[in-house]
């Protein structure tokens, strides 16, 4: 049985898309192994993933074409990113990127999240981002949402106390749905107090393409921000 076919699946579908341009794979091939992170070899202090010291490592779950990732990681170079995309496409993105900007705050993970986050020192992650997410629309399908009980408390265990958890979407029941789990987490609060919270992104967003796609085809998005009790 293959990994995307897992007994209860994954948060994430297919993994594989159109075959990557020759070059995008030589690149990917090259510098990959130096970005990736692995889960059974990771230190305490995770500063130390990356050379040139970091104050502090935010994490971003399935970052898609990578938009977001580099923005942040050029935007602040004294903090370690790590990104998870399962997706080759997506992955290929964000290496390419990192080499092409010479980003060296950030590392790569091309596996399922819960495999790294499970890996993860407590308390070591100053913030969690999860950028429209696949949103798994069929009801016999949501089990397969990322967002869950038992994947919140995953997220408290690894992350600092007051640290934001961000969460975006196009997808009415997704939003819903996310609210209704982490407003019944003990260890997560909802830091929206006026409408623009949620209805206006944060300070700095760069837009996605996936973004972009769901404006012209008539869905705006909602960015919550949750914070670590």
């Amino acid at each position: 049985m293959s990994e995307d076919a897992r007994p209860g699946g994954s948060f994430f579908g297919r993994r594989r898309g159109k075959p990557l341009r020759a070059g995008r794979a030589a690149t990917v091939a090259e510098s990959y192994p130096r970005l990736r992170v692995e889960p059974n070899a990771l230190p305490d202090d995770l500063a130390q993933l990356f050379p040139d010291g970091v104050r502090e490592v935010r994490l971003e779950i399935g970052f898609g074409g990578a938009e977001h990732l580099l923005h942040r990681a050029q935007e602040n170079p004294d903090v370690g990113f790590i990104g998870i995309e399962p997706f080759v496409d997506g992955l290929a993105k964000g290496v390419a990127g990192v080499e092409r900007l010479g980003l060296t705050n950030v590392r790569l993970y091309d596996d399922d999240a819960i495999k790294l986050l499970d890996r993860l020192p407590s308390g070591s992650l100053a913030a969690v981002d999860l950028l429209y997410p696949d949103p798994w629309p069929k009801t016999r399908h949501w089990k397969r949402r990322f967002v869950s009980d038992e994947n919140l408390r995953r997220l408290a265990r690894v992350m600092k106390p007051g640290a934001p958890f961000r969460f975006a979407s196009d997808i009415d029941s997704y939003v819903a749905w996310t609210l209704a789990h982490a407003r019944r987490s003990p260890e997560f609060e909802w830091t929206a107090e006026a409408a623009n919270d949620w209805r206006e992104p944060w300070a700095g967003w760069p837009g996605t393409r996936y973004e972009a796609k769901a404006i012209r085809e008539g869905r705006r998005g909602v960015y919550l921000t949750f914070r670590r009790i």
